[in-house]
């Protein structure tokens, strides 16, 4: 099969340099264009990221010798990867959509437009049909997609079998989000040493609204949000991949610990579909009492699943569980190429 070409945005940063990471040697494809500020325009990507390359062993030879870009509608591909800080991805993702690329994007800019998808596969795949309707609305031939905040995207996995088999009415989610939800260089180390940080600005309010628009309903050319209440309370802790969650849900309808043991477990809806970085069991549950654990789990199914335990009942709702989910992969550069691999069997790209 002849590889579908990828662009990708914010190539230098640290969720970028993880896109490229996870696209070596991907059977679908293959990434031809590398773009990122206009200070590092010009060079190679081995001359930029030699000294900077935090992720994996080395920069791969596929990408060395390739220029970087400006982040210019230009560039010779199928589709774009954004990984840009959100201080610059608005206007530039939109040009690349009025130009006509496809757009996955890990920024925050366009999540929670009305007529952008707000994406996760296994929850709401049917939400690809308002890429129709953007594009109609804003006369572009290309589109953007969103994925998600990081924290929302592991509370979502873990709320989507529950909800559609007894329905939830009330969450309460308490987070402990890793360093690296912060970027590169991230949290000064003697603000994280020794200390837990209680506040991430905005992590709560994204998390309290984004959920509502995932779990919404299309209906007439438009997402009708869910009516679920959600309270976040966000922490910054001393651990450099995977952020947990800590879950209290009220259910619509009663069932016991076996029953939601049962959901998390046969939970897997786009198994079917075969897509390369779709992890083969999305939710693993751990019967462990002191699992799951950063140090011992971030990394199951490739970083692409959400690690639930510790699940018994709770004395103001109904259960509580616990929730472990690798930020910088599933909460970030995975997350968004999944959903480019989503695009391209429903032939959007």
């Amino acid at each position: 099969m002849k590889k579908i070409k990828v662009g990708v945005l914010g190539a230098t940063g640290v969720v970028g340099q993880m896109i490229i990471h996870l696209l070596e040697n991907h059977p679908w494809f293959e990434i031809s264009e590398i773009a990122a500020s206009e200070r590092t325009s010009g060079k190679t990507y081995a001359e930029v990221m030699d000294a900077r390359w935090s992720i994996g062993n080395e920069i791969p030879e596929t990408v060395r010798d390739l220029v970087v870009k400006d982040c210019n509608p230009k560039l010779d591909c199928d589709i774009i990867l954004s990984a840009l800080d959100s201080s610059v991805a608005f206007e530039i993702e939109e040009k690349f959509a009025k130009f006509g690329y496809p757009v996955s994007t890990n920024a925050m800019n366009h999540r929670m437009e009305e007529d952008v998808p707000l994406l996760i596969p296994e929850v709401n795949p049917n939400h690809l049909g308002m890429i129709k309707i953007q594009k109609e609305r804003r006369g572009w031939t290309g589109f953007i997609v969103a994925n998600p905040n990081c924290s929302t995207i592991q509370l979502c996995l873990a709320l989507k079998p529950l909800y559609d088999s007894f329905g939830i009415e009330k969450v309460m989610v308490t987070t402990m989000q890793a360093l690296s939800g912060a970027g590169y260089p991230g949290v000064p180390s003697l603000d994280a040493i020794d200390n837990v940080l209680p506040f991430i600005k905005g992590e709560e309010e994204k998390i309290e609204t984004e959920p509502l628009k995932i779990f919404g309903s299309l209906s007439n050319k438009k997402i009708i949000p869910e009516s679920i209440d959600i309270s976040a309370q966000c922490n910054r802790v001393a651990v450099k991949y995977g952020h947990m969650e800590s879950i209290s849900v009220k259910l619509s309808n009663t069932t016991d610990k076996d029953g939601i043991i049962k959901a998390f477990n046969n939970f897997n809806p786009i198994k079917n579909l075969c897509l390369p970085s779709a992890p083969k069991n999305p939710i693993i549950y751990l019967h462990n009492d002191n699992r799951p654990q950063p140090k011992l789990d971030v990394d199951a199914e490739n970083g692409m699943a959400s690690i639930i335990g510790r699940l018994r009942k709770c004395n103001i709702l109904d259960y509580k569980f616990t929730v472990l989910g690798h930020n910088l992969i599933r909460g970030a550069a995975g997350g968004t190429i999944l959903n480019a691999e989503l695009l391209k069997v429903n032939n959007y790209i």
